[in-house]
């Protein structure tokens, strides 16, 4: 896993380039915004969710994203939130996991 080409930001969710010159992969906003990390989010100890997906908006949306240092990004959605810290392994995970339907294995 390399640090994406570029992440750009999309109503539907986020556009990843992993590779100069391939298509981007969309990951979808709801399925982001659900698998926050933050610890309002995740159980810090157990990382058991703690959001109830009933009370994230079907239509939720990307407001920003911006780097954090060499290793993540962190968004501001539509329904406020934004403690979140998405790593870039957390979102190779979540394209590996788009693309075989399946979460991926560690290693």
């Amino acid at each position: 896993m390399a640090m994406p080409h570029s992440i750009r930001r999309r109503d539907q969710g986020l556009a990843v380039t992993w590779v100069v010159g391939e298509e981007p992969v969309l990951l979808e906003a709801r399925t982001l915004r659900l698998a926050c990390p933050c610890a309002a989010c995740h159980d810090e100890i157990t990382g058991a969710p703690l959001v109830d997906p009933r009370a994230v908006p079907g239509d939720i949306k990307p407001l920003a994203v911006g780097l954090v240092g060499a290793y993540g990004v962190k968004v501001t959605w539509s329904d406020g939130h934004d403690t979140g810290i998405y790593t870039f392994e957390e979102l190779w995970r979540m394209k590996l996991s788009d693309d075989h339907g399946e979460e991926p294995a560690d290693g």
